[in-house]
Parts: structure tokens; sequence; C-alpha cells
């Protein structure tokens, strides 16, 4: 189903390509819940957009012309001739620019709620309970846009995401199996910078090369997923974030829904640098548990003698009977190439 009631599925024609020295290569375009797919003519995923972070460069001149917000590099033309996708998607974009929070309520929200805190006793004055409150009330998109919006500075380290074509649809069953439907595009693999993984606010989880092209057992690379979304789910990481920039900051994305770029520059770099604690041993067994994968492969990788990650391996709760799948040896050896070898 697409996110128009009146069609089941919309697909039309169009001009795609990643970046300003590529070449533009026909696509076909499918639109869905919340994103535009790019597919090639062969049917293979090259793209996958979220509805929420699309950008028209154009107004209404025709070729329609979008982009990735914070990426008008990568381009998708629409001609004359396509006119009903090019409605719909202008009329998605339109649709979700209006919930977007407008600074007009964020400040009458915040006026409401200073009104509260002098009531309560000045409650929301102190750092902590200020950071929780933002923390609350700043919706997914939003998550979203703040997670992108580090991701581009952390590119400027990490280099840009490894996207080779035959890949991306690997990547989007491994995200499918693991996080389940709906994050098909969060995971990311990065060429460099990042040790072996991370997460940002958002839902998108990062992965070092490394972790697809050095083992030969995907079950490593879903182990690494696994223990990055048990860190988000004990800390959230727009907390964490907050938790850096301070008291000013919280209140700026509270009244206006921004951040400043210095502070997402600096708190990328942090990300960058800093070494996040392991779950507890429980926690991860659970994880592995639930997803019904092996802990032992990711045990070795973390410590090829065992000896510190013991518990994952005594305790593996898949021993018996292995994982369930989670990729096939084909697409496991396609996701091993996505960073061009």
């Amino acid at each position: 189903m697409t996110a128009l009631k009146e069609f089941d599925r919309l697909e039309a024609t169009g001009l795609w390509r990643a970046t300003p020295e590529d070449q533009r290569r026909e696509v076909i375009v499918s639109l869905g819940d919340a994103t535009l797919t790019i597919t090639s003519i062969k049917g293979e995923v090259l793209a996958h957009w979220s509805l929420a972070a699309v950008n028209r460069s154009n107004g209404s001149a025709i070729p329609a012309i979008y982009h990735p917000d914070g990426d008008p590099g990568e381009t998708l033309e629409l001609p004359e001739g396509e006119e009903v996708m090019i409605k719909g998607v202008d009329r998605l974009l339109k649709a979700i620019e209006k919930r977007r929070p407008r600074p007009g309520k964020l400040r009458l929200i915040l006026g409401l709620g200073f009104g509260a805190v002098i009531a309560a006793g000045a409650v929301f004055w102190l750092p902590g309970a200020l950071e929780r409150y933002a923390v609350n009330v700043v919706p997914m998109v939003k998550r979203a846009e703040i997670g992108e919006a580090l991701l581009t500075h952390m590119t400027r380290v990490t280099g840009q995401p490894c996207r080779a074509p035959e890949a991306l649809r690997s990547l989007d069953r491994l995200a499918l199996r693991i996080l389940g439907p709906g994050h098909e595009g969060d995971l990311i693999v990065v060429p460099q910078g990042v040790a072996e993984s991370a997460h940002l606010p958002g839902g998108i989880v990062m992965l070092n090369r490394s972790v697809v092209e050095d083992f030969e057992d995907p079950d490593v690379a879903a182990g690494y997923v696994l223990a990055e979304k048990a860190r988000a789910r004990a800390r959230d990481p727009l907390g964490e974030l907050l938790d850096y920039a301070g008291l000013m900051a919280s209140l700026k994305l509270i009244t206006t829904g921004l951040l400043p770029e210095d502070t997402l520059s600096a708190y990328a770099e942090t990300l960058l640098k800093r070494k996040d604690s392991d779950p507890s041993f429980d926690t991860l067994l659970a994880a592995f548990a639930k997803a019904e994968v092996r802990s032992t492969p990711y045990a070795y990788a973390r410590d090829i003698t065992g000896e510190s990650t013991l518990p994952l391996i005594e305790a593996d709760p898949r021993a018996g009977q292995g994982s369930r799948e989670v990729l096939s040896d084909a697409d496991w050896v396609r996701l091993q190439g996505i960073c061009g070898g």
C-alpha cells in the first residue's frame, strides 16, 4: 500500500544519480507508506528515501527534481508524463511539512510549560529535568532530522556511507531481519572512522565496513546491531546529545526545534572518539534470544580468545539449534562488497 489511500501501488520512471559526478540513469520510482524506493530497470534497489527527509529543489517546474535533505548532490528527476507521481509526492511533502513542529506552537507550549514549572516549584529549571522534558516532547521526525544532521558532520571523518547498488538490498534485508519492518533504511555501513559500530538519534545504526568484510558469518553483523540497539534502549541517543550540549541547547530545541550547527559538529566528533560501555551480558543474551540469533560468533568477534565474553558463549540461547537465518549466503556475499572491495 502507498501513503495515498486512493492508490494500492504507485510507480513512475525517472532519472537518478548518486553524486554530481555520476551519469544520470533511468530508474523505477515506487511510492510506499513512508519512503520513495528507487530501483534499476533490472529491479536492483539503488536507494531508499524517507519522505520526511525529501526536498523538491525546483518549485513547480518540470521535470520535477527531488533530493534527500542535506544531500543536494543526489537527485531524482520525474519528467513530464509522470504527473500522477509528481502530484502524489508533492502532496505528501506538503502534508509532512504541515505536521512539523512550528516555532510559534513550540513557544506557546514552552510558555505553558514554564507556567506549570512555576506552579510546581520551578522543577524544570533543573538541567536534568529540562533535558528529560525535551527528550519526551521531540517527535520522531525531528529525531530523524537530528540523526541525519549528525551523520552529515560525521562523514567528514567516516567518508560517505557505502552504497554499492547490488548490496543495498542485502543491507535492507539485514535491517528487516534484525530490526523489523519499517526499519529497512536504518542500517548504514561506513568505510572508516567508526571503531566497530555506533548509533544516532532517529534509529540510525552505523557499522564499520570491517564488521561485514572481515567475518564469514552474518551473525556477527547481526550481533553488533543488536548491541547498539540495546545501548540505545538503555540511554536515549537524543538524551546523550542534550547531556553533551547543555541547558541552552535543550532550551533552543524546545523553543525553535533546532540545535546549533557547531554543537552538532562538535558532538559528531565526540561520538567518533567515544568508547561506549557494553550492555550487560544478561541484556545482550535476552536480545539475542528474542532475535533468534547465536551470541557466540559476536562474542568471538569482540574477543578472539573468548575470555572477556565467556558468558555470551556459555549461555548462547541458540547454541543447540543455531540461528534463524540472518541472511542467505548470496545476500551476505553481496553485502560484504557494499564498500566496493
